[in-house]
């Protein structure tokens, strides 16, 4: 049987994210062309379908770190070699993630069933959230035709 860890976590990703568009529960606010990604940005994301792409990241991370919290989540989100707006003149600080972007996806992962709170210890993946991982997880797999990735089949 093939679960999310059997294959590269971008080509899960970008799966995941061609299903999760799809979804009625999953859709992008009005206010994500406005927002920054974290504090240390000067601008929004320039990706077209960034929302559905990070609802899909967020999901698998939940799902591979187990119980997490936004907290763990803006600092994995963040940036550890920060250096971007600093100019070379002052040294690099570690920065974290737009928490408003990630609890946002995150409810809307739990109104499609894929997520749930966990007591007292974050959020964590339902079973039905563990079924659609490992079944795009074997779509993506029969799909490989890389060569180089062939360690995973």
């Amino acid at each position: 049987m093939t679960t999310l860890h059997d294959v590269p976590a971008e080509e899960l990703i970008e799966a995941l994210a061609e299903h999760l568009a799809e979804e009625e529960s999953i859709e992008q606010p009005d206010w994500i062309e406005f927002v920054k990604t974290g504090h240390d940005r000067e601008l929004p994301p320039e990706q077209e379908d960034f929302w559905v792409r990070r609802s899909a990241s967020l999901l698998r991370k939940v799902a591979v770190k187990g119980p997490v919290g936004v907290g763990s989540l803006e600092t994995t989100y963040g940036d550890a070699k920060q250096g971007t707006n600093r100019y070379k003149v002052r040294p690099r600080h570690k920065t974290t993630g737009s928490g408003n972007i990630i609890r946002t996806a995150l409810q809307q992962l739990e109104d499609a069933g894929y997520v749930e709170v966990a007591e007292g210890e974050g959020r964590q993946v339902t079973s039905e959230g563990h079924s659609l991982l490992d079944d795009i997880a074997e779509d993506v797999l029969e799909d490989l035709d890389d060569p180089a990735l062939e360690r995973y089949a």
